[in-house]
């Protein structure tokens, strides 16, 4: 297995693949902005606007590859408020479910965390589906959950959802 930090031209190429694998995903009933059926011009539009914003630098896409195949991702958007650029936003942790198990989320979220700290974003937040397959990844890679807001979302097959929020702090950094 490969991790790739893509740039936004390789993005752009990798939209059908990246396509397939949010496709997977809100297949499997998982909370990721879409509900189902998935429109599949609108999941190209939305990794159209991801890849605007890695050639922009205000956010950063690694991808997981096996034998040529993208089976995961992970995006930080770094916070553009002036007040905030020590923070990034962790979204679309996605690992394709015929490989799930094998260790990719982890890999995936290590090294995001090596490209975070190197962009100087050290506070790094997300949220996931309480309950969720996902929301038990983090606390072993040492986020710390903050809470839970009921109803915030909805999954793609409809039904509410909840959602957990976490945060993680990178090294020795000011408080």
């Amino acid at each position: 297995m490969e991790i790739t930090l893509l740039n936004g031209q390789q993005t752009e190429a990798a939209i059908p693949a990246l396509s397939a694998l949010l496709a997977d995903s809100i297949e499997d009933n998982a909370s990721m902005g879409f509900m189902a059926p998935y429109d599949n011009e609108g999941v190209e539009t939305y990794w159209q606007q991801v890849a605007a914003g890695v050639a922009a630098g205000s956010l950063v896409l690694l991808a997981a590859e096996i034998e040529g195949e993208i089976v995961g991702t992970v995006q930080a958007g770094f916070a553009q408020k002036p007040n905030q650029p020590h923070r990034a936003d962790v979204m679309k942790l996605i690992v394709r479910r015929k490989v799930r198990g094998r260790g990719i989320a982890r890999k995936l979220m290590e090294a995001l965390d090596t490209v975070c700290i190197e962009a100087g974003r050290w506070l790094l937040v997300l949220d996931t589906a309480t309950g969720s397959d996902a929301e038990a990844i983090y606390p072993r890679l040492g986020w710390q959950r903050v809470g839970v807001v009921p109803d915030y979302a909805l999954y793609p097959e409809g039904g509410y959802c909840d959602t957990t929020f976490f945060y993680k702090r990178l090294g020795d950094q000011p408080r």
